[in-house]
């Protein structure tokens, strides 16, 4: 199951006290809705009458028509039995007036929902729901037209406090000013379970209104780690004193999902999927859901006898190729330069408590690259020169020439004091010691380069005073790519909370500060260098032969199946189906799964190594940290994902 719900927002024309129109255009959207295949179709307040009625909510004529209309949409909602349509009505009980919202499914008037709190105008004609706990509105069918026995009565539940089960989801629902108290309905109806919260508003349109109710949207659906619905009253209504803007949204977890474009609509639907599997998991981990305490506790109205399964495939659902980046270029250069002072900060705590220097191996790849312009602007803050960064490359067997030039110029550029050290003949005399054929280019053949490098880094530190910093990324951790005791080891990791697809992001957007202008021309060229640990010969042009993602696999899929799995928690059946998705364009099906069950072996079996990685900074949601982000035995089996995606 794939956890996603569809939820459809219709904003039909209104026909101010005109209930048999206005329930006409009701229905036809509650079949649009269904061919849509949504599970909700949420609609107005007040949508039956109008909510600019005014004095004729006293009038029997209306409320005859409510109740002629009522039975209607009962009868329109038989032909979908899997729809459920949340619509906004007058109702009229002991004496009073309430302004509530009808859930309908199936054939049956599921439970009413009045509104809470009451606006001052609004209060001339409807008393508030506040005072209604476990009350029922008692009818007999014949009031609503409906042919029934005699002496046949309905009991319908009727509250604030209620929540309905819609296929999987929990949903409760709040009308219009309900959202905005100081102490919204919907935040006791979150902490007793509600996953999914509706609200059917009327809200006038006056400038900077929109901006205000997108605000508290998302703000709310993040407070409560919810989905939010919210659907208003279209410019169909009166108009004699305010205009109303039709305005649709649907947030999940403090993010706009889908919305009307329009800034005065009307006679629209929109219909988005939504992902609960993202709720369930922040829930989960959100120490204060299970803290959290209610005034009150809530009513769950099952909606049917046996549970059903919700429509929604996901296929509405926006699914980005490279989580980690935002898709807009402001966004992301904003979010790479607030990531690059995270890690200059942490690195610069270090070497202020320690008074030390900084010592990097540079490779002319992306991750040195990327550690040392940190150390480099670590040490311009600290008010140090940058010739307390200390660069040593260690050219091997296979070392390019581009890199090594690279390497160089880089740090001539940077002003930071360079080393060359090779490790050619170490390495070759370290083969002979353990008895190694050096024609033999296996893990002994490549990990032996990486562990002699980290010696030299280790006492090479100790020479110039320093301490080594390290250049591994959030991805290598995940997959364990990395030399046990070789790369994986340093003294600070900075790039430890990057993933791999975003260190090229954050080199091009710093490249573009003044503090490294001199170096942007070989950080360019770097940019472009094809990603390899260089452990292997270059082939007979003298260019790179070993390239990682042939080996390991493309670096853009595991960054989202890493997202995915250790960020909401996702099966392998799921991350499947969103990776096929997002890259339909790039990797068919088979290709997809072939690198994903690589992804779950290669996490489980390289624990041992995260679970002592060097301190490094966390920058963002998703973290490897053993000291509080990711907690796993090491000897913890891969069985259940790798089963479930072999059989993918």
């Amino acid at each position: 199951m794939l956890d996603f719900i569809r939820i459809a927002t219709a904003v039909p024309p209104v026909r101010v006290g005109d209930v048999a129109k206005n329930v006409e255009a009701i229905c036809a959207y509650i079949e649009k809705a269904d061919a849509e295949n949504a599970d909700i179709v949420l609609f107005p307040e007040l949508a039956m009458t109008g909510y600019t009625c005014g004095d004729l909510f006293f009038q029997d004529a209306l409320w005859n028509g409510v109740k002629a209309g009522l039975n209607r949409i009962v009868e329109c909602s038989a032909k979908y039995p899997q729809l459920t349509a949340v619509v906004g009505m007058p109702l009229r009980m002991g004496g009073k007036l309430y302004n509530c919202a009808a859930v309908i499914a199936d054939g049956e008037i599921c439970g009413i929902v009045p509104k809470t709190h009451i606006p001052g105008g609004e209060k001339r004609w409807f008393s508030s729901g506040k005072e209604l706990r476990d009350a029922a509105w008692e009818l007999a069918p014949s009031a609503l037209g409906v042919e029934a026995p005699e002496d046949a009565y309905w009991y319908i539940p009727l509250g604030k406090k209620m929540q309905f089960r819609v296929a999987d989801a929990m949903v409760g629902i709040e009308v219009c000013e309900d959202l905005m108290a100081p102490s919204p309905v919907s935040t006791d109806l979150a902490v007793n379970g509600a996953e999914v919260i509706l609200n059917l508003s009327a809200s006038p349109e006056m400038a900077g209104k929109r901006k205000y109710r997108q605000d508290l949207v998302k703000h709310q659906s993040s407070a409560c780690n919810c989905i939010y619905a919210y659907c208003s009253a279209g410019y169909t209504e009166s108009t004699s004193d305010t205009v109303y803007a039709g305005h649709s949204m649907i947030a999940e977890n403090g993010k706009m999902l889908a919305e009307n474009k329009k800034h005065l609509d009307t006679d629209y639907m929109l219909v988005m999927d939504c992902d609960l599997g993202k709720i369930r998991a922040d829930r989960l981990r959100n120490q204060y859901y299970q803290f959290a305490t209610s005034s009150q506790e809530v009513t769950v109205v099952n909606m049917c006898d046996e549970p059903t399964q919700s429509r929604a495939d996901g296929s509405l659902y926006p699914v980005k190729k490279l989580p980690f980046i935002p898709s807009d270029k402001a966004s992301r250069e904003a979010r790479c330069r607030e990531i690059f002072q995270i890690q200059v900060a942490g690195l610069k705590q270090r070497l202020s408590i320690l008074n030390t220097n900084a010592v990097i191996g540079i490779s002319g790849g992306l991750d040195s690259t990327l550690a040392l312009l940190v150390a480099v602007e670590a040490m311009r803050q600290l008010g140090r020169p940058a010739s307390d960064v200390y660069g040593v490359t260690m050219p091997c067997f296979g070392t390019s020439d581009r890199t090594y030039q690279n390497a160089w110029e880089l740090m001539r550029k940077l002003g930071i004091s360079a080393k060359e050290i090779s490790i050619k003949d170490a390495v070759s005399l370290h083969f002979k010691d353990i008895g190694h054929d050096i024609s033999k280019h296996d893990g002994t053949y490549e990990n032996s380069q990486a562990r002699e490098r980290t010696q030299i880094l280790m006492d090479y530190a100790s020479v110039v005073g320093g301490i080594v910093v390290g250049t591994g990324d959030l991805s290598e951790l995940a997959l364990g790519w990395c030399t046990y005791n070789g790369d994986h080891m340093s003294m600070y990791g900075v790039n430890g909370g990057v993933p791999k697809t975003l260190i090229r992001w954050i080199i091009e957007t710093v490249s573009e500060d003044g503090a490294f202008a001199d170096a942007k021309a070989v950080l360019t060229d770097i940019l472009d260098t094809p990603i390899s640990p260089e452990l292997l010969p270059p082939d007979a042009e003298g260019k790179i032969s070993q390239q990682t993602e042939d080996l390991v696999g493309p670096y853009a899929l595991h960054d989202f199946y890493l997202y995915h799995t250790i960020r909401w928690g996702f099966t392998p059946t799921k991350v499947y189906a969103l990776a096929c998705r997002a890259f339909k364009d790039d990797f068919d099906g088979e290709t997809v799964k072939k690198w994903l069950k690589n992804f779950y072996r290669r996490f489980f079996t390289q624990q041992f190594k995260r679970n002592c990685q060097p301190d490094g900074v966390k920058v963002g949601s998703v973290g490897l940290g053993p000291r509080g982000d990711w907690a796993m035995p090491s000897d913890a089996t891969a069985r259940l994902w790798l089963e479930e995606a072999e059989n993918l």
